[in-house]
């Protein structure tokens, strides 16, 4: 060793050094060869999500309370999504087929049905299945007309209205107005107040009827009245004025029907009425009574004053 010098020596301490290095793996060194593969969020060892719930039918169809018998018209389903949070449920689904079927996420719902102005609901909870819900309607319906003694009313002469009575309020709630003879309205079973109008003036009935589930109630009110002509002539029988303004009043003074014309009709209840016929700034007066049935003209002469 003391032929060597100084620096030899410093020179192998060194290299030894570093082959002890380059043989002590690092933390980050791959035994096998290559780098370590990096983690990542596909790594096997995080948890994998549970796969979500798919979306299932729910097929809903309706019958009538009390039977079997499955309602294949007239039926509006719409489907809620049921979040007592909302103020106002939003509408899912809705269809007018008599059996639908509507593909729902898993959650909770409501299903509801309107036949006419009856109408049936029913919560239903979605988990990813196949579900099949009946509604019960309890329903009925009524199909109006009107008539004088024997004779029936034109069909486009009547006009009515159906209520629901409240408390001694037999107009308590009107369930709809305009209802046409012979229309099938179908309503909740129950008893309602019904006004049956003939023409457009007084000529008014009305009746308390009953809905029973199932059933049609058919039904026609019996009027009292008639349909009178009105005119203004020169004399019994003659050719009326024309652009004569008429007014029909009760003996108290109620005025029931203007109208203007050569000779207007007027539908009214039979009674006993005062006519005033306007022309040319004259006026012409005439009391008149109406029997039920009995259609006619009432002339009002017009006498020089």
């Amino acid at each position: 060793m003391r032929g060597v010098a100084l620096w030899q020596v410093v020179a192998v301490i060194a290299a030894t050094a570093g082959a002890a290095r380059a043989q002590t793996p690092g933390p980050f060194d791959n035994p096998v060869g290559g780098p370590l593969p990096s983690p990542g969020i596909t790594s096997p060892m995080l948890p994998q999500p549970a796969p979500a719930e798919s979306e299932a039918d729910l097929t809903v169809s309706a019958t009538l309370a009390g039977g079997n018998q499955a309602l294949r018209s007239g039926l509006a389903w719409r489907i809620y999504e049921d979040r007592p949070d909302a103020s106002k449920p939003a509408i899912v689904a809705r269809s007018t087929d008599a059996a639908p079927s509507f593909k729902l996420a898993p959650g909770s719902y409501v299903a509801t049905v309107t036949y006419g102005f009856a109408s049936a609901s029913k919560r239903v909870t979605m988990s990813g299945q196949t579900v099949r819900e009946d509604l019960k309607i309890s329903a009925g319906a009524l199909k109006l007309s009107g008539s004088i003694g024997n004779q029936k009313i034109a069909p486009n002469q009547l006009a009515f209205s159906i209520f629901v009575p409240i408390g001694t309020n037999s107009e308590g709630r009107l369930v709809r107005s305009g209802v046409k003879a012979g229309e099938v309205i179908r309503l909740p079973e129950g008893t309602y107040h019904v006004v049956s109008t003939y023409g457009e003036s007084n000529a008014i009935q009305r009746a308390d009827l009953k809905v029973e589930n199932g059933k049609v109630t058919d039904a026609t009110l019996n009027h009292r009245a008639a349909t009178v002509t009105l005119k203004l002539v020169a004399a019994p029988g003659s050719e009326a004025f024309a652009g004569t303004a008429f007014s029909v009043l009760t003996p108290g003074g109620d005025t029931i029907r203007e109208a203007i014309g050569a000779f207007p009709s007027v539908t009214l209840a039979e009674g006993d009425y005062v006519l005033i016929a306007r022309h040319e700034g004259q006026v012409y007066t005439r009391e008149f009574k109406v029997e039920s049935g009995l259609d006619r003209d009432i002339e009002v002469v017009a006498k020089a004053s």
